[in-house]
């Protein structure tokens, strides 16, 4: 793949580092919380439906978690492209993404146009 944009202009480079640097630490600092909410000794519920609504609870928070987690893993991968330069630019076309799509999903790899035809070709084959 040949990039055919242009470098990103150096004070828009260093917005979304901090950007995606504040996100991280925000993000690595909740599920900080949570593991250590979730080792805390917790009541012992004589109700089972006290029990099982605190289960449910804590499924729900395991799943935001998850997908936080996997946020997380994008946003270490647009950093990573920050630093070898090649943030904003689609690792399918190698043609420019533009900021404002980059200002609405910080982590994208992908520009608006690819972006949407992968997503048509996920929906075409029921994926």
């Amino acid at each position: 793949m040949q990039i055919k944009g242009l470098a990103m202009k150096k004070k828009d480079k260093e917005y979304f580092k901090k950007l995606l640097t504040n996100w991280l630490e925000e993000l690595l600092s909740q599920a900080d919380d949570t593991v250590s909410g979730m080792t805390t000794a917790h009541e012992n519920f004589p109700d089972p439906t006290d029990r099982a609504a605190l289960e449910a609870d804590r499924n729900f928070m395991l799943r935001i978690r998850d997908r936080e987690s996997k946020l997380i893993k994008k946003i270490k991968q647009a950093l990573e492209r920050i630093e070898n330069d090649t943030y904003g630019i689609c690792e399918t076309c190698g043609e420019e993404i533009t900021v404002k799509r980059l200002k609405a999903r910080p982590v994208t790899s992908q520009c608006i146009e690819c972006k949407s035809k992968e997503e048509a070709l996920e929906k075409a084959l029921g994926l």
